[in-house]
Formats: C-alpha cells, sequence, structure tokens
C-alpha cells in the first residue's frame, strides 16, 4: 500500500474516532463508528492480513454495530443537550494530549527499526492459510468456549426482547 493511502485511511479512521466522541446524536455516532471501523479493516488489508480485516468488517463493522443499532433504537435515546464549556478541564485535556503527544515522538525517534520492513512471519510458506488455521484452532481446542458462547448470546437477546416487551394495560 502507497504512503499517501496509509495516511488517508489512518485519518480518515481517526478523524471518525473523533466524531464518534464528538456527536451528540447517538445514531450518527455509531454510523461514525462504523466508518472508523471500515478504516481500520483498511489497514490490516494493507498488512496483508486479510482473515482479520475481512473479520473487522463482518464481525465488527457488520455485527457489534447492528446490536449498537438496536440497543439505541430499543431505548430511544434522544441527542444530548449542549454543556458549557469547563475552561479547567480544557486546558487540562490540551496538556495531557500535548504531553502524550511529545512522549510518542520521544519514542519514535529512539526506536532504531521503525523505518526497516517486517521480516517474514515464521511458516507463513505452509500448506495452511489463517482461515484453516484459525477454523481448525477453534473448532478443536476451543470448541466447548465457542458453543457456550452461541449458547450465551442467545440467551441474551431472548433476554433483551423479554425486557423490551411493553406491557398492555
Amino acid at each position: 500500500m502507497s504512503p499517501i493511502l496509509f495516511w488517508l485511511f489512518s485519518i480518515l479512521m481517526l478523524g471518525f474516532g473523533v466524531l464518534v466522541v464528538l456527536h451528540r446524536n447517538p445514531v450518527a455516532s455509531a454510523l461514525s463508528l462504523v466508518v472508523s471501523f471500515l478504516g481500520l479493516a483498511v489497514l490490516f488489508v494493507s498488512l496483508d492480513a486479510y482473515f482479520i480485516g475481512v473479520i473487522q468488517v463482518l464481525v465488527y463493522a457488520g455485527a457489534v454495530m447492528v446490536l449498537f443499532l438496536f440497543i439505541i433504537m430499543l431505548l430511544d435515546l434522544k441527542a444530548e443537550e449542549r454543556r458549557s464549556w469547563n475552561p479547567i478541564a480544557l486546558v487540562g485535556g490540551v496538556f495531557v494530549t500535548l504531553g502524550f503527544a511529545a512522549l510518542l515522538i520521544k519514542v519514535l525517534h529512539r526506536f532504531p527499526d521503525a523505518d526497516k520492513p517486517f521480516p517474514p512471519i515464521a511458516g507463513s510458506l505452509s500448506q495452511m492459510d489463517d482461515v484453516h488455521h484459525v477454523g481448525l484452532t477453534l473448532f478443536t481446542n476451543y470448541n466447548l468456549p465457542f458453543q457456550v458462547i452461541g449458547v450465551l448470546v442467545l440467551v441474551a437477546t431472548i433476554g433483551i426482547v423479554v425486557l423490551s416487551k411493553k406491557e398492555l394495560k
């Protein structure tokens, strides 16, 4: 991936991540989170982690965001009211942000291997690809926890439907 595309998708992801916090409307905030997840998926694909990128889109940008939007609609959340600015908190936030940026720049300048490419992953030339390896591990070593999580999600879904049901008068 060219550096221009990397920076474009990084800025897109971080910008929409900031919009998640700044939006007053919860639905607009959730949709900004979807775009941020999509930008992160593109960055995973640029690192040749295709399976993680696809899972990022399917699980997080798909299923988790549908669940978030379902909860937002179920709770009937309204847009947040505007509050007055707290100058002390604003100045404190600026100082913390500047301190974090200075520390990050200091660490990056002292890291000598930052410009070198990553070495190839050990065993990446084997016959077994990522999807096969993840599926084999999931359904052999972690089959019982995988099934228990499925039952817990089913029970949670039924519980949400029962709790959200309106009583007839």
